[in-house]
């Protein structure tokens, strides 16, 4: 049975081209890049060449690019900086959309004293400029906004944000993860204070991220210890990982417009080839999205239950609903853009990879048609359906 992997926002497979930089990390070269003998200066010299290589593709400077091990770590960095200087009071404004290091985070240091504001999306599946910048308060310590919403792939007017609050002395923090690598992202160009990418996103190796850090943009080391990425980040760098990282940036920045083509040409490959199933309605169609992300909802068909089928059918998607203690509850980031609980319940997220192929999207379709079509008829439903775009 071939196996057909469509859960690309989740992460994707390793390039070759990546772990073939990483393997000498792994094996003959080594050496801690603080160590001052030959050992540890050739670490020192492959960390600081990734640095440049995920510089470049941010458009960056490479003193403004600090490493850390996830994006969760970057994100939870920059938020309890900003409560740090604020001394655990002030305020922050997120969107419902970010990602649940963030909203999470924000949770905590509500909990603690700050005051967090939480701006809905409109129906579109993106969040109005307008109404981020209106949360935005004189004692607001930072604004948070996603580029490219992780499960939608809706993507999200930071630059216009960005251009506000700057009018304001108001830092903000973008969350790109699921943006880098896909589209172009330049933080010139968005505006921005912070910005975090990683790198299993792009097909790079897990355990690798970055946080771009505007010179002159305030920030405290939320790991503290040695003096390592100019005492911004405390830790001994994970050479191998970085060194994938940098080469996944390099060869994202030679590529990007004929990946961002390919994986385009897949999704609406794809969403053509959904009006031979009854039913299938593609979320947020007509909004700006990511290539390579597909959401749709199949009416009267349970998500889990077709995830299941298709997985013993090797096939791997995501469910828009999200399993805790046992249940099943719709996502937050679902029902925040206005979709209903049932809606939710039936939605599948498809994201394509740079190594997918048609052919694949062409076997995927007729497997998931006929899973849908014996889910229908296991539970008795007659109702007629149509395919649909929102």
């Amino acid at each position: 049975m071939r196996r057909i992997y469509f859960d690309n926002n989740a992460t994707t497979p390793l390039d070759p081209r990546v772990r073939d930089a990483m393997l000498p990390w792994l094996g003959e070269r080594h050496g801690n890049p603080s160590s001052v003998h030959a050992f540890g200066q050739a670490a020192r010299e492959a960390v600081e060449e990734a640095r440049a290589q995920v510089a470049a593709l941010l458009g960056a400077l490479p003193a403004e690019v600090v490493f850390t091990a996830s994006g969760t770590e970057a994100n939870n960095a920059v938020l309890f900086a900003a409560a740090r200087r604020a001394g655990g009071r002030g305020h922050l404004v997120v969107s419902a959309f970010e990602h649940p290091s963030i909203r999470e985070a924000a949770a905590w240091l509500e909990a603690t004293g700050m005051e967090v504001s939480r701006v809905s999306p409109a129906g579109d599946g993106t969040v109005p400029a307008a109404a981020m910048t209106a949360a935005v308060r004189p004692d607001t310590r930072l604004v948070c906004l996603m580029l490219a919403q992780n499960e939608l792939g809706t993507l999200q007017p930071v630059e216009e944000v960005a251009a506000a609050c700057r009018e304001r002395r108001t830092p903000v923090l973008c969350d790109a993860v699921q943006a880098v690598g896909k589209v172009p992202v330049r933080v010139a160009e968005l505006g921005v204070d912070y910005l975090v990418l990683g790198a299993h996103k792009f097909h790079g190796p897990l355990g690798a991220a970055a946080l771009w850090i505007r010179r002159a943009a305030p920030f405290e080391a939320l790991l503290l210890g040695g003096s390592q990425e100019r005492r911004r980040r405390a830790s001994t760098e994970n050479v191998p990982s970085i060194v994938g990282l940098g080469r996944a940036a390099q060869i994202a920045a030679a590529e990007l417009a004929d990946r961002g083509r390919h994986l385009g040409s897949l999704r609406d490959r794809f969403e053509a080839g959904l009006a031979a199933i009854p039913g299938a309605a593609v979320h947020c169609a007509a909004s700006p999205r990511l290539p390579n992300t597909s959401h749709l909802a199949v009416h009267g068909v349970d998500a889990e239950s077709l995830l299941i089928r298709l997985d013993l059918r090797g096939c791997a998607v995501s469910a828009g609903a999200a399993c805790a203690s046992g249940t099943v509850e719709p996502s937050p980031t679902l029902l925040a853009a206005g979709l209903s609980p049932e809606e939710a319940r039936s939605s599948l997220r498809v994201s394509f990879g740079a190594a997918n192929v048609a052919a694949e999207v062409d076997e995927f379709l007729a497997i998931l048609a006929a899973e849908v079509a014996e889910l229908r008829r296991l539970a008795g439903d007659p109702a007629p359906y149509v395919a649909s775009r929102r």
